[in-house]
């Protein structure tokens, strides 16, 4: 089921969120104080490439001070405006039965664009 999950994703806009999502961080990534933010990004359009069947969890340790303010960094700089458009498409693709599993799927990628910093990709095993 992951891999026809998986699938559909991305042949429904998945590979270009990922694309969007792994230009930005090159971009980001092109200064030495964007560099924290690009990563994030790549870790963004990682789990963005197959989302079904992987979570983004708190990394090892809990979210340190500096998580925090990263995080609070990363929404001062009007990257919460990721979320908002994960949360349109998650409405829009919920409105038919079949889209409900990808709409849930942005709902999962909204909140993990808004507090990207600390956290890590795991499997799940269900």
């Amino acid at each position: 089921m992951k891999t026809i999950g998986n699938l559909a994703w991305l042949l429904l806009g998945g590979i270009l969120i990922a694309l969007i999502y792994y230009i930005v961080g090159l971009m980001m990534c092109i200064t030495i104080i964007g560099i924290p933010f690009g990563a994030q990004l790549f870790k963004l359009g990682t789990y963005t490439l197959s989302p079904f069947g992987r979570e983004l969890v708190n990394g090892p340790n809990e979210p340190g001070c500096l998580s925090v303010v990263m995080n609070l960094i990363w929404i001062l700089m009007g990257w919460w405006e990721i979320a908002l458009l994960h949360l349109a498409a998650g409405l829009i693709f919920c409105i038919t039965l079949i889209g409900i599993p990808l709409g849930l799927e942005h709902f999962k990628l909204a909140l993990a664009s808004i507090f990207p910093f600390g956290k890590e990709i795991r499997q799940t095993y269900a």
